[in-house]
């Protein structure tokens, strides 16, 4: 009976919980679903003959490769920094292994062992990255198949609020790891653009953000996301003079979150106690600091909804501001009963064939179901379930360290979410 092992039963993991256990029942397979609360789990996984639930401290070594060496495919939705210690054991006992997070040092320095001991371990498996690099490559490989010689790559996806959810001034609710949305983008951006290499520092990047137009959404703003020049040498696009990855906004939630980065309110390093201090306090100390103003209605009324007045207390003792601020976004946007939240992603490709000039845009929109299905765990979660389905089945066959930009991998797994909703409309310039 083949196994699949799941770590992590977190937001993202409610979707594809959802599809292991319907492949249990289907496939007669066995599933395991580790996390560190055993209630949550318990919770997701219901009464299933199938799928079992189990409470794991993911940092307890005996533990941990007790449910690895069962498996025979480990799906990791731990925070980045645990994936290495999934890995090792992995790689120990001969399991494949997939992430929905980027590829990290220590993963990389084991690519050698991991091609030789005939595994595969995919990263980079989710939406973004995941789905991006699918569908990404999926039209580069057509377009330099026909002829095309790309001159201008940009790839935008943001994981948004509904349109009939959208009810605060942020135009933004939490559908993720909310520590996420508190450290996004602070290791700056670098980027091409014009055949030029630009970098773009943190308090530079939500400032004055480039907008797209998304058909049935309307106007996206938009941010550089992380190192794009890395992915150009993996996605062999060398020849193009721009090449730009980013993440997609209300352009009103870039003008507030540019303040929130001037003000320090995302900073990892400064401590603060917080046992007392009122949210409104919070905030309003912080932009004292910095000598920063609410000089807009928009701004007024962003920080309104935030607690500028709000005389709750915070009450996590001696923690850094970024936790502070993350208690209060958690409060402030969570998704309420009945809430959707919107996944949108865009790739605009120019290109140059028989001496004409083009452009493909391909668009991605997922709603999600409710607060708890969202279409975040759905294009987070899917991808990975559907590569631990058809690996298991012998339709992937690659071995070693990889993303999803070989065809081998792409191709059934892009095929086989269409079947679940998730497909792009093309429209060509």
């Amino acid at each position: 009976m083949k196994h699949i092992l799941l770590f992590g039963a977190g937001k993202s993991a409610t979707v594809l919980i959802d599809y292991l256990k319907n492949i249990a029942t289907a496939k007669q397979w066995q599933v395991t679903i580790a996390d560190a609360n055993l209630a949550a789990v318990q919770a997701k996984v219901g009464n299933h003959p199938g799928v079992n639930a189990v409470g794991i401290d993911i940092e307890h070594e005996t533990d941990r490769k007790a449910l690895v060496e069962k498996a025979d495919v480990v799906i990791s939705l731990l925070p980045p920094s645990l994936h290495y210690f999934v890995a090792l054991d992995c790689l120990a006992f001969g399991k494949h292994l997939l992430t929905a997070s980027y590829v990290d040092e220590k993963i990389k320095a084991l690519a050698t062992d991991i091609k030789s001991k005939n595994i595969l371990f995919l990263c980079e498996m989710g939406l973004d990255p995941g789905i991006d690099h699918m569908s990404a490559m999926q039209l580069v490989h057509r377009i330099k198949n026909e002829g095309g010689q790309i001159h201008s790559f940009l790839s935008h996806c943001g994981g948004l609020v509904a349109p009939e959810s959208d009810t605060n001034p942020w135009h933004y609710k939490i559908s993720w790891n909310p520590r996420n949305i508190v450290l996004a983008g602070k290791a700056g951006a670098l980027f091409r653009e014009g055949a030029k290499e630009i970098t773009k520092p943190y308090k530079e990047l939500f400032n004055n953000c480039s907008e797209v137009a998304v058909e049935g959404v309307g106007q996206l703003a938009y941010y550089p996301n992380r190192d794009s020049l890395g992915y150009i040498p993996v996605y062999a696009l060398e020849e193009a003079g721009t090449f730009i990855r980013t993440t997609l906004r209300h352009p009103d939630f870039c003008k507030g979150w540019d303040l929130v980065v001037q003000a320090g309110l995302t900073d990892e390093e400064k401590h603060i106690d917080t046992d007392s201090l009122t949210i409104s306090s919070f905030l309003q100390n912080a932009f004292a600091d910095q000598k920063i103003s609410l000089s807009t209605a928009l701004l007024q009324e962003q920080f309104d909804f935030l607690g500028w007045n709000d005389l709750t207390f915070i009450n996590k003792g001696y923690c850094s501001v970024a936790d502070a601020l993350q208690f209060v976004l958690e409060k402030k946007w969570a998704l309420g009963d009945g809430d959707k939240d919107m996944i949108v992603m865009l790739h605009e490709i120019g290109y140059l064939l028989n001496g004409k000039n083009h452009v493909v845009k391909s668009e991605l929109v997922v709603k999600g179901e409710d607060q708890l299905h969202t279409a975040m765990a759905k294009t987070v979660g899917l991808p990975l379930g559907i590569a631990a389905y058809l690996l298991l089945e012998g339709k992937i066959t690659e071995t070693g360290l990889h993303i999803p930009i070989e065809e081998g991998i792409y191709e059934p797994v892009l095929t086989a979410l269409r079947g679940f909703g998730i497909r792009f409309n093309e429209t060509n310039i």
